[in-house]
């Protein structure tokens, strides 16, 4: 492959991997913004599913329980060990206040779409 065909491989990679993260990005804001109506008609397809996973419901309890909610999202990387996953580090509150360190998300695709790993 000459330089040029390594360059267009280079700049390919980066936009799948640039395009992963804005996808795991809008999964947590899509999610934390349905979050306050507590529907899983909604919500549920926006959770990874599968054995030993809680059920939406059990997740949007406890979350509304800690009082848990999205500040900001800080960045989305590709996770290195697995290129259908993609963490996100966001600002999140809890009980009304911001905590002080950030909250990583784990967001993975599943199926046709990318999904919140709580």
């Amino acid at each position: 492959m000459g330089a040029a065909g390594l360059w267009l491989a280079a700049v390919g990679c980066t936009s799948t991997t640039s395009s992963k993260a804005e996808a795991g990005e809008a999964a947590v804001r899509r999610f934390f913004q349905a979050l306050p109506s507590g529907d899983c008609a909604v919500l549920g397809p926006l959770l990874v599913t599968g054995q030993g996973m809680p059920s939406c419901e059990e997740t949007v309890k406890d979350l509304h329980e800690h009082g848990m909610g999205l500040v900001d999202v800080l960045d989305a990387k590709v996770d290195g060990r697995d290129p259908d996953a993609v963490v996100v580090r966001a600002r999140v509150s809890q009980g009304g206040r911001e905590r002080a360190e950030p909250f990583l998300f784990r967001v993975e695709r599943q199926g046709d779409g990318w999904r919140l790993r709580l």
